[in-house]
């Protein structure tokens, strides 16, 4: 019982800690503001940042994977994934014009960009492990 209450608040305090970046990085590129007039439906943008968005969340469990089974390969290919996906966040939201609302993308951009980070840092911390760990076995 004790394990699954934590298990819950851990959860919980990542999700919170996730949009805290995300609105961030929404801060931080002036894209914070809301539109005054909404666009609804899939959009070009939106698709590029939902597209950015999904990479990034799979390279990000793909490198938790890694990190947990110490597979190099696995690791590599989720680093890569996630900076894939964190450099088109960062375009989305170069290119957007506008805040949330407006059809750009912004949210997706800015969710991918952080989750791409995370992964990219995950896969590396999961691919330094697994060589120190391959090295100390060989000595």
């Amino acid at each position: 019982m004790k394990r699954t209450l934590s298990l819950i608040l851990a959860l919980l305090v990542a999700v919170a800690v996730f949009a805290g970046l995300v609105h961030l990085v929404l801060v931080a590129t002036h894209r914070a503001e809301p539109a005054p007039i909404t666009v609804h439906g899939l959009t070009l943008q939106r698709f590029w940042a939902t597209v950015a968005a999904g990479v990034a969340l799979v390279s990000a469990v793909t490198a938790g994977v890694a990190l947990a089974r110490r597979a190099t390969r696995r690791a590599t290919v989720a680093m890569i994934a996630g900076l894939i996906a964190a450099i088109n966040g960062g375009l989305v939201l170069a290119v957007a014009n506008g805040g949330p609302g407006t059809g750009n993308g912004v949210v997706g951009g800015a969710a991918a960009l952080v989750l791409g980070i995370a992964a990219v840092a995950l896969a590396g911390f999961a691919v330094s492990r697994a060589r120190t760990a391959g090295s100390a076995r060989s000595a």
